[in-house]
């Protein structure tokens, strides 16, 4: 995101704008946590993780008192719109904002999830791709020495974009994905053919919305089953959040940010600013969001097939 905030202020600037920093997100609104943003301000964050104004989640938003005190704020400031970076709930409350108060308003996908409608990558979604497959590789290292079955688990609540591509990069001999129900005897199942064919140690990549209930669920149905293999269960958890943004990343951010700009100037207000086949692209927020993207079937096919 800092990739992105920087190509907003810059790009803002370089228009004649006056930027304003909101801090922790529509909490900061409430509260006028707010500054502005001069070009030194950021400098040297493109290679930095997470977001220097912070992010919160914010259970007051919800509240038409509070969305009424978030608009007093950005007026007694002058700040007259508003360029959001986030995901469902970060767009449901730009929607909020665009219908209650008539504020100019565009947002920016920034999820690790890529679930998004109208975006083919979403901002963070390729660095934590990449912080998983360099993960899995190191436990792959293990599994192999000491012929084990590692079952990993990534993140994905409800969408396994995350575990099915990094399922195919890492050669996992199987990928349990929210969107797929994953039946028990065909896990067993491809689990034996491997033990037939020699394979003295798997990956497992589970999403951790897929059905069976998360990796640790997994593992013991699976050692209900199948006790030939040494399991162990691993969690990536929050550490595919962090870390410094791929090239692939800092690109796409910072020409999302950019295109923010171009598109206020524009009079474009109430869509994320995604890109569709290289193309920059605008999708409405409630289509963005209630929209949700697929896995392609192949690639789920191809994962299958690549097991074996």
């Amino acid at each position: 995101m800092n990739a992105c905030i920087r190509a907003v202020v810059r790009l803002g600037l370089d228009n004649g704008m006056t930027i304003t920093g909101v801090y922790r997100g529509f909490d900061g609104l409430i509260d006028a946590e707010f500054k502005v943003m001069a070009t030194h301000d950021v400098s040297n964050i493109i290679q930095r993780g997470g977001t220097i104004l912070k992010s919160a989640r914010s259970k007051r938003f919800f509240k038409e008192k509070y969305r009424k005190a978030a608009y007093k704020a950005m007026t007694d400031r002058g700040i007259d719109a508003l360029v959001t970076i986030g995901g469902d709930g970060t767009f449901m409350g730009a929607q909020c904002i665009l219908d209650e108060f008539k504020i100019p308003i565009l947002g920016l996908p920034g999820t690790i999830d890529n679930d998004l409608y109208g975006t083919d990558n979403t901002i963070g979604y390729d660095t934590a791709l990449n912080t998983v497959v360099d993960a899995v590789d190191k436990i792959r290292d293990t599994a192999d020495s000491h012929e084990r079955l590692f079952i990993i688990e990534v993140m994905g609540k409800d969408a396994g974009f995350i575990a099915a591509r990094s399922g195919i990069a890492v050669g996992a001999e199987a990928i349990l994905i929210p969107e797929t129900n994953t039946y028990l005897d065909d896990l067993i199942n491809t689990l034996r053919s491997g033990w037939r064919n020699n394979k003295t140690s798997s990956i497992i990549i589970v999403a951790e919305g897929d059905n069976l209930g998360g990796a640790f669920e997994v593992e013991k149905k699976i050692q209900e089953h199948f006790n030939k293999y040494d399991t162990r269960v691993s969690i990536l958890g929050y550490v595919q959040r962090g870390g410094s943004p791929s090239a692939y990343d800092r690109l796409l951010a910072s020409r999302l940010g950019a295109e923010a700009i171009y598109g206020l100037i524009e009079g474009k207000t109430g869509y994320m600013v995604g890109v569709k086949n290289n193309e920059l692209n605008y999708t409405p927020f409630l289509k963005a969001v209630k929209h949700n993207k697929g896995i392609r079937s192949d690639l789920i096919e191809l994962a299958n097939r690549l097991s074996k």
